[in-house]
């Protein structure tokens, strides 16, 4: 079986485990869990997208609410980052895409140029403002230890561009300020303003703290880097995480576009079809999303194709233990695997928004 990618423009971004844990989480039907304020089932919306949603998709449940959640979202760091008078067609249709094939999760960050506000814009146009599932991210130091008024200017920004109502996940961006950032995130949760709080990092240098935060810091979620090629959160974070109820977001699964270099030209191996699998997409985010203590996957694109291909992954089986140690040993026999992290993020791949990164230092 091929799975090749398909041609990519100029400004469009592409892509062991404890005895404790299990595989294979089962596929359930899709059902309505996110909680509305009274005001927020009264607002008028436009008309949304007609969504022809599969009936059956995997979906994880948040452990401290039983709240279900598609185990696939939408990160937007870089490719939803485009100028108002640069064209954005293409992102609202991704978005777009990604509502109908039954995506809910988008997760952003003020710091990501101008992806917090386009996220904003797109769900008004679509009319999914009160239905999607929106993980957000706060980066504030202030002027003095323990200032919080950069985090609350930050807070009423988001909830401007967002949603009127309230974030469903508040998270310490790259675990910045943690010791006084957290408190407040909580003292918002109480407050009704958020949902949910947590902390995030991309960098496996900083593992040992969010297993730290997880163990200590009574979080409702963790974000961390986690794919087929990083894999050491399995050894310690995703138990912990699993052990303290702590839900989990998957950010960088392909690498940064650089696990889509790799296997250009590479045939789907074809044990792949075992658990369904179309393409190298989904091969990558089944082997992510099959872990029992993952949430949430959250790859970012450009490309409404790729986003659709994307979310073929929550449809069919997910391997099992014995599986995910086969599709770990196929990767190791490509040649590049081991060296894949030493490769610049985005390889030939270009963005134009507010945040560039010309030479982004390869982490690993």
């Amino acid at each position: 079986m091929k799975a090749t990618r398909p041609a990519i423009s100029r400004n469009v971004s592409r892509r062991s485990i404890l005895g404790l844990l299990g595989f294979g989480a089962a596929t359930t039907a899709l059902t309505p869990t996110f909680v509305k304020t009274a005001q927020a089932q009264n607002q008028t919306q436009p008309s949304r997208p007609a969504a022809t949603q599969p009936s059956q998709i995997v979906t994880k449940e948040i452990p401290r609410t039983k709240e279900k959640l598609p185990a696939i979202g939408l990160g937007t760091f870089m490719t939803f980052d485009a100028l108002s008078n640069q064209p954005r067609d293409r992102l609202q249709e991704v978005m777009r895409r990604f509502w109908d094939a039954g995506g809910r999760v988008v997760d952003t960050s003020l710091l990501y140029g101008m992806s917090e506000a386009n996220v904003g814009e797109f769900a008004r146009t679509l009319g999914l403002t009160n239905d999607l599932f929106i993980a957000n991210k706060t980066w504030a130091t202030g002027e003095y230890l323990g200032d919080r008024r950069q985090a609350q200017r930050q807070l009423e920004q988001s909830m401007k561009r967002l949603s009127p109502n309230r974030i469903d996940v508040m998270q310490v961006h790259s675990l910045v300020n943690v010791d006084a950032i957290l408190p407040l995130l909580k003292a918002w949760k109480a407050e009704g303003k958020i949902r949910y709080v947590g902390v995030t990092h991309h960098d496996p240098l900083y593992n040992s703290a969010l297993e730290r935060w997880i163990e200590n810091g009574d979080l409702d979620f963790v974000q961390l880097r986690y794919s087929i090629r990083e894999r050491g959160v399995e050894d310690r974070i995703l138990p912990a995480a699993a052990a303290r109820g702590t839900a989990v977001l998957a950010n960088m699964t392909f690498e940064k576009a650089r696990l889509f270099e790799l296997v250009k030209g590479q045939p789907l191996p074809d044990f792949a079809r075992d658990f369904g699998c179309e393409n190298w997409a989904q091969f990558f985010l089944k082997y992510v999303i099959s872990h029992s203590a993952l949430t949430c996957a959250i790859p970012a694109t450009t490309n409404p194709e790729h986003v659709v291909e994307n979310m073929g992954a929550l449809r069919g089986s997910l391997p099992d233990r014995s599986m995910r140690t086969r599709m770990v040993k196929h990767m190791e026999s490509l040649p590049g695997f081991d060296n894949l992290l030493q490769m610049p993020w985005y390889p030939g791949k270009n963005f134009s928004g507010l945040v560039r990164l010309p030479n982004p230092r390869p982490i690993g």
